[in-house]
């Protein structure tokens, strides 16, 4: 939550001030104009994304305002007229958001965010918008296929002291959570956003006694009824394990209570638990389980588990917290439309890069099912059209648009909802649990298959209606260069 002692309305760049002080100058600054948030490709080749950080979004939206401190520290730059300094005393945010419920699977593309606002104030908010999107989707994206990889067995962040900074392991647990992870050792997270909280030991506790089985000894005696051993510091095999099993029958049996669990830290972790399944099984321990961590991700997973892997649950951390494979995200803001006499005019980007030209204009994003619910294709439309799904309607394919292409017996979903109006909160926001869940729901019911794959997925179809497509090519001809 951002408290009045930690003002995060500064966080922008610097432009965000320069242009914003130049359009007060000008007289521009109650000029409507539409910006779409999205992003260019999937992480890790991915076939989805998932939408998260919308309720840091809100947050600092909703408490954005400048300081005396803030004001002077702008003054100090000597580049901004007095006038446009006492502007931003009052300042706060009068604009719309429409944006995709938190928790969504989304595809490149496509505006998962769209700012319709005074131009100021559109511009003042770009930074802190793009930094929430683009951190926490990408580890929530990054989190769900961990957990898929793990084959229903349970992934736990591990990964604050990896972190890039304190933000990044609190926000980063949460975004976790809502990529599936079952919880978090990092306890601001689970108290601030009621994430399952554990942890049990360090190499240090047991480095601390003079001997392991002491170690041992000393934390089920401290935690009877959640007693997880750490027991590779030594030799997992010859002595962790033995001194595990010990600890069970001599410590806890004796109370009443079982060994919960044993962790793996390090060494062939396919090997290990395999043998150590095979002992704690023959001393009678078949319901301890094994939890494993040590620089894992989706794919040591996957091989630690097609090698027969005897493991129960796993904590993940540097990669998962940063991304390791792929660090960056790519959400990018972009301006789609100007209000000229009542009317939003659309605006297009165009580079010598294909892929940065942008789709222009005022849009809406529908997602599109089939009979039996599965989503087919997600497709652009221009805000105004009334689209007909109870007959055959058609759509153009942007990459093979000479194709006479229809949906038939189909139904559609449009995504976006809005958060702000008027600079009014109108968003209901879900809990975690909801946000969690509407994601598992989503890729369970909704999503194919075969875009969930880590190698290949298929490329989930982005269509656009007619009408938009012949709009975005006209703005391309009236803005070609010789």
């Amino acid at each position: 939550m951002q408290h009045n002692e930690r003002n995060l309305s500064m966080v922008m760049d610097f432009y965000e001030m320069t242009m914003s002080n130049g359009y007060f100058t000008n007289q521009d600054q109650n000029a409507k104009v539409a910006f779409d948030v999205f992003y260019r490709k999937n992480p890790d080749q991915a076939g989805f994304s998932i939408f998260a950080g919308l309720e840091q979004i809100i947050e600092y939206i909703t408490n954005l305002h400048f300081t005396e401190d803030d004001i002077a520290y702008l003054r100090e730059q000597k580049l901004f007229s007095e006038e446009f300094l006492n502007y931003l005393k009052d300042f706060s945010f009068q604009g719309d958001v429409y944006a995709f419920p938190e928790g969504t699977v989304m595809y490149p593309n496509e505006p998962i965010l769209t700012i319709i606002a005074p131009l100021i104030d559109a511009q003042l908010i770009e930074t802190a918008v793009l930094l929430e999107i683009n951190h926490q989707s990408l580890i929530a994206t990054k989190a769900r296929r961990i957990v898929k990889a793990a084959k229903g067995r349970s992934v736990s962040d591990f990964g604050a002291r990896r972190a890039h900074n304190m933000d990044a392991a609190v926000y980063g647990a949460r975004a976790a959570y809502i990529g599936g992870a079952s919880g978090t050792a990092t306890v601001l997270a689970g108290k601030m956003f009621h994430i399952p909280v554990s942890g049990t030991m360090a190499h240090s506790w047991v480095m601390y006694f003079k001997d392991e089985y002491t170690a041992f000894e000393k934390y089920a005696q401290t935690y009877p009824d959640a007693t997880v051993l750490l027991v590779d510091t030594y030799d997992v095999l010859e002595s962790g394990v033995p001194n595990a099993i010990r600890t069970a029958k001599e410590v806890l049996e004796p109370m009443g209570k079982r060994l919960k669990g044993i962790r793996l830290d390090s060494g062939d972790l396919a090997y290990l638990s395999k043998r150590a399944r095979k002992m704690l099984d023959q001393a009678g321990l078949n319901d301890c389980k094994i939890i494993v961590s040590n620089s894992l991700d989706e794919y040591t997973i996957t091989s630690i588990l097609d090698q027969g892997g005897c493991i129960d649950s796993f904590g993940v951390g540097e990669r998962l917290i940063t991304s390791k494979s792929e660090p960056v995200f790519g959400a990018v803001y972009k301006i789609v439309a100007v209000e000229e006499n009542g009317i939003f005019q659309p605006r297009i980007k165009i580079s010598e890069n294909t892929e940065k030209i942008t789709n222009p204009g005022l849009k809406k994003v529908y997602r599109i099912y089939d009979k039996e619910g599965n989503a087919i294709a997600d497709l652009l439309a221009k805000s105004e059209q009334i689209l007909d799904f109870s007959k055959p309607l058609r759509y153009v394919d942007p990459v093979k648009p000479w194709k006479n292409r229809y949906f038939e017996n189909c139904s559609a979903k449009e995504l976006q909802v809005p958060v702000f109006q008027n600079g009014r909160l109108v968003y209901q926001q879900p809990s975690m649990d909801e946000i969690a869940d509407y994601v598992r729901k989503q890729l369970e019911n909704e999503i194919w298959e075969e875009e969930q794959r880590f190698e290949n997925p298929h490329n989930h179809y982005m269509d656009m209606t007619p009408e938009l497509y012949e709009e975005k090519m006209n703005l391309l001809f009236e803005a070609r260069i010789e």
